[in-house]
């Protein structure tokens, strides 16, 4: 992994948000998760915010009624056409704003989070709206990584000094658990791993859930975000190899399912348990604290406001506490 421009334990969000006001979003996150604040995908303001449709525009074998429900034109379907990447209010309200405000901030932060949609999980869309999966797959990883060099060429414009960490989110993961998968397993980590390729930066892959973690860890980026409640315990070895290389751990530890009460102690004891957990099965102890990152376990579009802040507090509140441990642990090996 390049040298991370933040400490252990870091918080940042998954992505989406449940504002109305873009400008509301980008202060809220700017505030609560400082250290990496990540750029705010605004689905209930407008509908093409939502992760497919937001790399779907531009695209032009892809139209769109007011609602964005995509249909494909596969009378003009061509797996080389140009993407048009320009950034639009309609689509990208909450990312050009919150731009803008980290941007105009005395102190511009080290680094900022931006989220695209994965190219399995867009490949998976195309699909289902008529592409055969040979042809699929390829014009998602072709449309996913136009995405990704324009989110770098808008940060280093507009942030030059700011870190990008550039996540590709991969729902479509859960569908890789048993043996009836969209695509064969290394067929799946050599399109994640081309589009990973492509990202200047740090880069990262967010598993949903119940998702196959071992197809994010071989694909090769510099972080994995994990559910503290999914496939963890079942992939320990791969975990315990990802750390030993460097790679970073985003845990998904605040529940994004269910209340999470006004405390954040009761998720922290969980996190602890789990590593405590995979320490005794072969994980190093303190690989797993210096290399954490804290986040929420999904999105927060389908939270109130005031839950989705409660809930980035909460991340920040553990990244705390995984810094003191970080810390006292180095200390008791003598590092």
């Amino acid at each position: 992994m390049p040298t991370s421009p933040f400490s252990a334990g870091a918080a940042t969000a998954i992505g989406s948000l449940p504002h109305l006001d873009p400008v509301s979003a980008a202060a809220m996150v700017l505030r609560t998760v400082p250290e990496i604040p990540a750029a705010p995908q605004l689905p209930q303001r407008s509908p093409f915010e939502a992760m497919i449709p937001q790399v779907l525009v531009g695209v032009p074998e892809i139209r769109f009624d007011d609602a964005a429900r995509a249909q494909m034109r596969l009378d003009v379907f061509d797996p080389d056409a140009p993407v048009d990447t320009t950034f639009t209010d309609r689509a990208h309200a909450g990312l050009l704003t919150f731009v803008e405000h980290a941007a105009r901030a005395p102190r511009p932060p080290r680094a900022v989070k931006v989220q695209v949609c994965g190219p399995l999980t867009l490949g998976r869309a195309l699909v289902g709206l008529g592409l055969t999966p040979q042809r699929a797959y390829p014009r998602a990883a072709k449309i996913v990584t136009a995405w990704v060099s324009a989110y770098s060429a808008l940060i280093a414009d507009r942030l030059p000094t700011t870190e990008l960490v550039t996540f590709l989110d991969e729902p479509t993961l859960v569908s890789y658990v048993g043996d009836d998968t969209p695509l064969l397993h290394e067929e799946a980590i050599d399109l994640l791993s081309s589009v990973l390729s492509r990202i200047g930066g740090l880069s990262g892959v967010h598993v949903c859930g119940e998702g196959e973690i071992q197809i994010a860890l071989d694909a090769g980026p510099d972080i994995v975000g994990v559910d503290v409640r999914g496939r963890v315990l079942d992939r320990t070895v791969g975990l315990a190899r990802f750390l030993e290389g460097g790679g970073g751990i985003s845990w998904g530890a605040v529940p994004t399912d269910r209340p999470i009460g006004e405390h954040a102690a009761p998720q922290w004891k969980s996190l602890v348990t789990l590593w405590c957990e995979l320490t005794r099965r072969g994980c190093d102890g303190e690989r797993l604290r210096r290399q954490a990152l804290v986040t929420p376990a999904c999105g927060l579009a389908g939270h109130g406001v005031s839950q989705a802040e409660r809930s980035l507090q909460h991340a920040r509140e553990q990244g705390a506490y995984v810094r003191e441990q970080a810390v006292a642990t180095r200390l008791t090996i003598g590092a």
